[in-house]
């Protein structure tokens, strides 16, 4: 008896956007005997991506087997329609803000060289809660995720002094701290 179940690859691409995280899907149905990677590159532009990882295998509403991938930078795509795609959607956001907490996935938010200002911006955005740019500053310094470069940025409307430019030491996802955990502010841990 042949199988009868489609089996369709999502690729949900996750980008920060004027101060918001934005979000993304594509898809394609898999072709008989087609490899999950070959039917993503189908779905979206791998290539432009800084970060891909499988997300996760489930059963939509219809039936359909489906197998996503998260995405992280810039890739054309279009908004989520229906509700298994917000839910995909979903799981995507809560992987990435997860990641942020012990490895250097960042790396795929941001340009090549920042402040940490801007740094600030972005894991604010993905995370959906303010950030302590000192704090953040600190932790991935500690952690050697970040190092400094030459020059700075000039300093905006307000004034101030110049601000230093800074890169990811690696655009190369590794796990920084395993047992870390960012937290929206107020929120304390159980146990």
């Amino acid at each position: 008896m042949a199988d009868s179940t489609v089996d369709v690859v999502f690729a949900v691409v996750l980008s920060v956007r004027a101060g918001r995280l934005a979000a993304s899907v594509a898809s394609v149905e898999r072709r008989p005997r087609e490899s999950l990677q070959a039917a993503l590159a189908r779905a979206v532009d791998v290539e432009a991506l800084a970060h891909v990882e499988q997300l996760e295998t489930r059963l939509l509403s219809d039936g359909t087997l489906a197998t996503a991938y998260l995405g992280l930078g810039a890739a054309r795509a279009r908004p989520p329609r229906t509700a298994d795609e917000r839910s995909l959607v979903d799981a995507a956001r809560a992987r990435l803000r997860a990641k942020l907490s012990y490895t250097n996935v960042g790396f795929a938010l941001a340009p090549e060289t920042f402040t940490i200002s801007e740094l600030r911006d972005l894991y604010g955005a993905a995370l959906g809660h303010d950030v302590s740019a000192t704090n953040l500053q600190r932790v991935l310094l500690r952690r050697g995720v970040l190092e400094r470069v030459g020059g700075s940025r000039a300093p905006g409307p307000a004034g101030g002094r110049p601000a230093a430019l800074f890169r990811f030491a690696s655009r190369r996802l590794a796990v920084t701290d395993q047992f870390a955990v960012l937290r929206p502010p107020g929120s304390r841990a159980s146990g």
